[in-house]
Order: C-alpha cells, then structure tokens, then sequence
C-alpha cells in the first residue's frame, strides 16, 4: 500500500517540475488559495478600506473567492497557526463570532509573532505599513471601525483575508516577497534532513501535509492524502509524517499539483469518485485528448467521434496520430488517479500508469467487446463508461439525478469499472446485477444493457453464456437454448404487435421476466396465443411469422428448460435483443428501398 502511495507522490512531483518549467504553477513556498476580501493599508498602517473580491459565478447564482496566489499556507488542525499576509478574521483582525475570545485573541497574537518577525528588516513601504498594522491594530476595538463595519457579519461567515498595499496584494511587493521566500526556506533547512522516500534525496521531513482540495464529497477547506493522526498509524515511536517520510519540498510539490488538476478541465466526477489524468510533459491539451478516449469528448470539444476512435486505432498499431496541433506519440506516459472522501482524508480508488499505446490497446478491447447492433435513433456511436454505469440505474434524462442515484445505488460501480477497462480485467459484478435489475423492472433490454451483458460475458466468460451468443448481430446459426429462446420470445411479441397494432400492454410487460427465468411456465400459453394472433394476420404476414416460429421451435425440442442460470438469462436477454434489432434493420432497408425507388 506505501509503494503504491510513493508512486502516486513521485507522479505528482514529476507533474509539478514538469508544469513549473511551463511556468504554469507557483514555485516552492507559494500557493493559490481562495480569497474573499481585501484589507486596504495606509502607509501609517491604518485599515482605510475593505472590500470584497468575490465574482459571480458562472451562472450567476452565487458569488465565488477569487483565487491568488500567496505564501504557502500551514496545515491546521485544533492548535493555533498562523499564515503569513491571508488568513481569517480571526488571525489577522482578532474577530470572529465563535464565542472563544481567548483562542481568537492567541490567534492574532501568533498572527502579529509571525508577521513582525519576517517582515522585522524588511525595506519598503508595503511592509513597514503591514509591520505598522501590527503594532496599531486594537482588536477589541475592531467592531466599531467604519470600513470593517458594514461586512463584518458576512467576514464571519468565513472565507480569507488579504493585506492590500497602494492597490495591489502586499504579497506582491518584491521586497515581502524575498523576506517570505528567505523565511520559508530557513524553516525548511533548520529541520534534521532525513531521507525522501518519494525524491530518494536527504531533505527536512514534513509533518503535516497540505490539504486537497476539489474531491467531491470531501470537506470544502480541503481532505488529507497522505496523514497520521492516530497511534494506530504509527511505529516505532514516530509522529505523524516522520513515520513515511516525505520531503518538505515534495510535499508542497505534489500537494499543488494535485490541486492544480482538481482546478482544471482534466478532471471528472463519476459516482463517488473524482478523477484527474495528465501526461508525462504536463501538456494540457494531450491530457485531454487521453481523457477524451476514456471518457467521450466533452461538450466545448472540437473532437468528434470519429476523431477519437481514429487516434485509438493509430495507437494501438504502434503509429503516432496526429490530431489537429497535437501528435500523440504511443510512447507517451499517461497517469489517471481516482479519489474518493473518507472523513477527514482522501481514499484512492486507483492510480494507473502507462504508455498510449497499453491505454488505446485496452479501451479498444474494451469498446469491442462492447460491440452490438445499435439502434437507428440512437445519437451516438460510442457507448462511454459513465454512460455505461448509468445502464445499472433508472433511466432519467436528467443526469444529475442519474449521476445521484448511482452514487446512492452503486456508489463503487463507476471507480470499478473504470479500473477494469484501464487494466483489461474482469468487469464488476455490480455491473452485471444493476443492469439485470433494471431490465426486469423495466422489461426493456436497451442498446447500452445489451452492450454491458455481451461485453460482461466475452470478459468474464461462463460456459451458460458462449461466445456462440456474443456475436455483433443476431447469430441465426445458434443452437443455444436459451438464446433462441429470446429470440423466439421476440417473434412472439412482434406476432401480437402485428395482430393488434394499437395494444399499449404486450407480452413483454407481463411475461418478460418469468420467460427469462422459468420458460417451462410460460411459453407454451404464448405459443398456443399466438395461433390466435396469426388468424388475424394477412397471408404474407402469417407465412413468415409461422416459419419463423416454427424454425425456433425446431433448434428447442419438445420441451423448455423450467429454469434458466443468471448467465442463461443473460443470452436469453441477448437473443431477444438482437432478434428485435433484425426487425428494425429490416424495416429501415425496405424503407431505405423505396426511397430510392
């Protein structure tokens, strides 16, 4: 498990050297951080204005922290820490509406220690006016200021604070700048150098690691991937981040990088799970296509369909594919991490590490696995893994209560399948038991359900469902029983719907599922039904109705089987299907013909 989370650390410090020689990511000692107000400094120290930094969102529903870019911000957890020029109201101002005025009073005070002792040779007027601020400020007096006044209960609310000097952040200002980056780095080296295990090089551990934040379902102010807070996790007498060494430096590198992924477009929230993916050169564009291949494009994509499917074939024969401005080389690392909440820390679901060429290679056995007629009215060619997973819960246009519903019903579904296709091993069995519940609920085996039990089977293969059955089109040769049995139930159905073309209630809704799973009881009372249903019917109508009954009933005998298996049902499930889609094909070819014509 501790090799498996180093070689998760090593990945993110790689993508952060990576993205810092891109210039794309704050140095050693800084960090983005939300912000939600601004404190405006006199050079005499005096607060002269306050104002709020939030924007709209992109709705405009609500109102969202700026993010800026400041000095590194501690981990905190019960004690008393400060940050250095943002911090809340209770740290920088001596106010809050907690009702502990002892700890917001220690809370300024550790605030003031730590700003007058980094600042205390620091020239320029920025931070003689923060120094100044420090040595005035009269918390308790605090309430009644004029400019702090009107905000002051929504300060209380929460959210961080920043000093403003002539119009800019005091962070800003280079000389603050120096004399903080000075000061990180003397903390750093004062500590006993101990040996990385994520950089392999003598360096001051870290304690604490920094907080993550952006996985859903986690706190807001942010979860703990890698952390020791219970004797349960220590040994040999160490404390917290002593007992797994990690650098100060690699902490803070792979901690903004994992955040620098949760803030950008190469991440997505399937289930419980929240997911990020990049390559190796930290090239954004790259990492989205790869997400694309797994995921379908998104919907601001220029990439189509066919796009994506054709890199994927270009990879997997070894070829570079080149897209647009982008060439995908088949060496190129590709890294996709899957985390989900667990109290106060991160759970990874997965990690997965390799070239373009292993990750196209298994996608495209995957998608052909999944493989089978699809519908005419269907919009897309490509059935996605989300979209997939969602064949396990009630169908709803509204994704956002399918995406609630799978995380309630099967919240472990959508991260298992995922690692399935990357890794190309067996399918999970939630899959398979979500899909058949709501088929025999819903008495409907749609496209993506015929999909998942046909790509189940060819993966996780049970001799009840053969591959004879796993066919892309309906397999006239089968002798399967209970694929012909499916098939002819869709005889069946096809023979009532013809006889009475106007009926709302069809077998199908009320035999369905007991013809799946205890033929014997049921179709016989729908073969003598029939007969009925073809006296109504035209010549031409009855003659290939009757032939085709009759050719079903040859491959089955003289009797059914009283029960059929899970993976039985299944091909049963398979024959109906693709039984149904032969009739569709059929009626688009002739009508097909006559416009021709």
């Amino acid at each position: 498990r501790l090799r498996g989370v180093q070689m998760i650390l090593q990945a993110l410090v790689q993508y952060y050297e990576a993205l810092l020689a891109r210039g794309e990511i704050d140095r050693p000692g800084w960090s983005k951080v939300n912000v939600s107000w601004r404190l405006d400094l006199n050079p005499d120290g005096s607060l002269f204005d306050v104002s709020p930094l939030q924007k709209p969102s992109p709705n405009g529903k609500k109102m969202l922290p700026q993010q800026l870019a400041v000095p590194a911000q501690v981990k905190r957890s019960s004690g008393v820490a400060a940050n250095f020029l943002c911090d809340t109201s209770s740290y920088l101002l001596g106010v809050d509406d907690k009702g502990k005025p002892e700890r917001t009073k220690a809370c300024f005070e550790a605030s003031r220690e730590k700003h007058l002792e980094i600042l205390k040779d620091t020239p320029g007027e920025a931070a003689a006016a923060v120094r100044a601020f420090f040595d005035t400020w009269n918390p308790p007096s605090a309430v009644e200021h004029p400019a702090l006044q009107p905000y002051l209960s929504e300060i209380y609310k929460g959210g961080n604070l920043i000093f403003y000097y002539n119009n800019k952040p005091a962070a800003n200002d280079s000389d603050i700048a120096a004399a903080w980056q000075q000061a990180y780095d003397s903390a750093s080296d004062s500590d006993t150098p101990t040996r990385c295990s994520v950089t392999g090089r003598l360096a001051p551990a870290a304690r604490l690691h920094g907080n993550i934040q952006g996985v859903r379902g986690a706190q807001s102010s942010g979860a703990s991937l890698v952390s020791f807070n219970a004797d349960a996790f220590c040994s040999y007498g160490h404390e917290q981040g002593e007992n797994a060494p990690v650098s100060t430096y690699a902490m803070t590198a792979y901690t903004q990088a994992l955040n620098y992924l949760l803030r950008s477009d190469n991440v997505r929230r399937i289930g419980d799970v929240t997911v990020v993916y990049w390559v190796e050169n930290a090239d954004p564009a790259i990492a989205a296509f790869a997400g694309a291949m797994l995921f379908g494009p998104q919907e601001q994509s220029d990439w189509s369909e066919n796009d994506i499917l054709g890199a994927i074939q270009k990879l997997v024969s070894g070829r570079t594919a080149d897209l647009q401005d982008m060439h995908l080389s088949p060496d190129t690392h590709f890294y996709i991490l899957g985390l989900a909440p667990n109290a106060a820390r991160l759970s990874v679901r997965f990690f997965w590490q390799d070239t373009f060429i292993k990750l196209a290679k298994n996608v495209n056995a995957h998608y052909e696995r999944l493989e089978i007629t699809r519908p005419s009215y269907e919009k897309f060619d490509t059935l996605w893994p989300y979209t997939l997973a969602r064949s396990a819960v009630r169908f709803s246009k509204d994704w956002k209560k399918a995406d609630e519903e799978l995380q309630k019903s099967f919240p472990r579904l959508s991260g298992d399948l995922l690692t399935s296709i990357l890794n190309d091993t067996r399918y999970p069995a939630t899959l398979l038991n979500g899909t058949v519940q709501r088929i025999r609920a819903e008495h409907d085996v749609t496209w993506a359900r015929a999909s998942v039990i046909k790509a189940y089977y060819s993966k996780n293969e049970d001799p009840l469902c053969p591959k004879e059955v796993l066919t892309v089109s309906v397999n006239k040769e089968s002798t399967n029983i209970p694929y012909n049995l499916g098939r002819l139930f869709a005889v069946l159905e096809r023979t009532q719907k013809a006889a009475n073309p106007n009926i709302n209630t069809t077998i199908k809704d009320r035999f369905f599922n007991s013809a799946s799973s205890t033929p014997s009881l049921v179709f016989p009372t729908l073969i003598n039904l029939a007969q009925k249903h073809l006296a109504k019917l035209n010549e031409g109508q009855r003659i290939a109705l009757d032939k085709s009954i009759g050719e079903l009933s040859d491959k089955l005998g003289e009797t059914f089987p009283k029960q059929l298996m899970l993976a039985e049902q299944g091909a049963f499930q398979l024959g109906y299907y693709q039984q149904r889609q032969e009739y569709f094909k059929k009626k688009a070819d002739t009508t097909k013909q006559k416009e021709e014509a």
